[in-house]
């Protein structure tokens, strides 16, 4: 009986919140690997030569895990070397919009999918919260019939791409900040939401703990102890 009071008590709350969000991360919990390698490589396929910077990536992500630098340099710093440090925005666009059909298309989990769309039937409006770049993110939620988008924003000047970040990159508590700000922006207030959020990974641990409810989704080991101890349910969606 405790049980079915608790569901009902739940569903009362939903009921009379205003709005339903469910919000997935992407690298890994509904794609089934990390996105930003195989943009590069995609991008340096274009031209034998640009293979050159690719290879020359290794440099930053060494750096990476001597932790002389952060993940939102590392990222900027590939991003110089394979698209370069101020890329025509119309090249990177086609490329990732390419790119972006592809991955929704080969790269998205069978279960994640029809995950997304039974959130999308039952009147959650979808979210895709990544630490992955803004600039190709949205070609995979358009494919996916997604339209809101938080991701790590880039830096645009006319019609250039430049390789800086354009604030925070979209990981760890600064996750949880920027879905507070698009939630601000959308006039949506915490009290008046009910939130679902979907995450493979520990780092989201600020995020995973603020949701209504919290799903570890093919969970690395960290992230399955935590889920265990706290007791959110683990979706094996691998």
């Amino acid at each position: 009986m405790k049980d079915i009071g608790w569901i009902g008590n739940n569903m009362r709350v939903m009921t009379h919140a205003m709005h339903r969000l469910a919000i997935y991360d992407m690298d890994k919990t509904i794609t089934k690997g990390a996105t930003w390698t195989p943009f590069l490589a995609t991008y340096a396929r274009r031209r034998w030569w640009d293979v050159l910077p690719l290879i020359a990536t290794l440099g930053p992500a060494g750096l990476y895990l001597a932790k002389r630098i952060d993940r939102a340099r590392l990222k900027e710093m590939t991003q110089a070397l394979v698209v370069g440090r101020r890329a025509k925005l119309a090249t990177v666009a086609t490329a990732a919009e390419r790119f972006g059909k592809r991955v929704a298309a080969k790269k998205v989990r069978v279960d994640a999918r029809a995950r997304i769309a039974a959130d999308q039937a039952a009147g959650y409006r979808v979210v895709l919260a990544t630490a992955s770049y803004d600039f190709y993110v949205r070609p995979i939620a358009a494919a996916l019939g997604i339209a809101d988008v938080i991701a790590t924003p880039s830096t645009v000047d006319g019609d250039r791409l430049i390789a800086r970040i354009a604030g925070e990159n979209c990981y760890a508590d600064a996750k949880l900040r920027m879905i507070e700000a698009w939630m601000a922006g959308e006039g949506i207030a915490r009290a008046d939401a009910h939130v679902r959020f979907y995450s493979d990974h520990v780092s989201d641990a600020p995020t995973l703990d603020w949701a209504d409810e919290a799903f570890a989704v093919n969970p690395h080991v960290q992230l399955r102890d935590m889920a265990l101890a706290k007791g959110w349910p683990i979706l094996d969606w691998r």
